[in-house]
């Protein structure tokens, strides 16, 4: 697909597709749980078709499990029937450490589950971009050493986080590539602990690393959507957009009314109703007026694409889903 091509097609748009991600609710439509679905290539293609059938996104996204990363390292996941699967622990602690950390292979973990399920995906989803979850690098470095102790690093030991990073980011092109090579239209890099660091710090040990990724992989044919759903994104938004990515999703701890000022109208932005408090714990009713107030804010930005604020939950309710896909669809009709 020339996604150069999509990209211009929809900045040309008046009307817009939603582009929530969305994929781990498919487990309630195929009849699994979350720790089936993490295991199994064929059930997660499966899933995202599923989603595709049921609702006229944009694009069809892989899962954001986004412990896949950091356990290729060697750290401990915890898993659930119905929870996505979350990092435990840390495997580095010292500069030592650090130097000794080797990049995996994709052999390891579930890398290589992740890979060919995409594979699947494409041979079943023909009508629009298949997209692949990505953990960022910041954000996969404190995975692995522990988010607290990355933000001290950065103040305290600079060379070590680097070094860290380094490392991160050079798995990240490596999965990123073989997804690429599995038929992927693109990934979702998904950086949200860089969110919470100040501008300075964020343009220091985020910004460079992530145009690292862009660089070795964007290309006609395969984008960058970079995600961050961070309090701070706002303000760090100047250096965020250095990163070269064709798209930028923010969480819903901003107004993207705040945020539309400071994006250039020739770049794509998205985001950001909220994925636990509307679509897993709300209504029909207060999830179609959150995306109402969503639109009536950046809906007519041309370059403004509708979605949730980050990962709807597996157990997320498919009416709250529902009223979201309906007002998105009222509002550009």
């Amino acid at each position: 697909m020339d996604m150069n091509q999509w990209i211009a097609e929809l900045k040309r748009s008046r009307v817009k597709k939603a582009l929530p991600i969305l994929s781990f609710p498919g487990v309630q439509i195929i009849g699994k749980t979350v720790d089936q679905l993490i295991r199994d290539a064929g059930l997660q293609a499966d899933c995202m078709k599923a989603i595709a059938d049921k609702y006229p996104t944009l694009a069809a996204v892989s899962l954001m499990d986004l412990s896949v990363e950091a356990e290729c390292f060697g750290s401990t996941v915890r898993f659930s029937e119905d929870e996505v699967p979350t990092v435990v622990g840390s495997i580095v602690r010292t500069p030592e450490d650090v130097a000794q950390l080797q990049v995996p292979g994709l052999d390891k973990g579930r890398a290589a589950v992740y890979i060919k399920a995409i594979r699947k995906a494409k041979e079943q989803i023909a009508d629009r971009p298949v997209l692949a979850g990505v953990i960022g690098p910041f954000s996969l470095a404190g995975r692995l050493l522990d988010m607290t102790e990355i933000m001290v690093c950065c103040m305290d030991e600079p060379e070590m986080a680097h070094q860290l990073l380094e490392k991160a980011t050079a798995f990240i092109i490596k999965y990123a590539q073989g997804f690429k090579d599995a038929g992927a239209d693109g990934i979702v890099l998904a950086e949200p602990a860089a969110g919470l660091l100040s501008p300075g710090f964020n343009a220091e040990f985020s910004v460079p690393y992530v145009k690292q990724v862009v660089d070795a992989l964007q290309d006609a044919g395969f984008i960058v959507v970079y995600h961050n759903c961070g309090p701070y994104t706002v303000q760090q938004i100047g250096d965020i957009l250095h990163t070269g990515a064709r798209m930028y999703h923010f969480g819903n701890a901003i107004d993207l009314g705040d945020m539309k000022p400071h994006i250039p109208e020739d770049v794509l932005f998205s985001g950001n109703v909220a994925p636990a408090e509307q679509f897993r714990n709300g209504t029909p009713e207060s999830t179609r007026e959150a995306t109402e107030e969503l639109l009536g804010k950046c809906g007519p930005c041309m370059n403004f694409i509708p979605s949730s604020g980050c990962d709807i939950p597996p157990m997320a309710r498919f009416e709250n889903i529902d009223a979201f896909f309906a007002a998105v669809e009222q509002y550009y009709c």
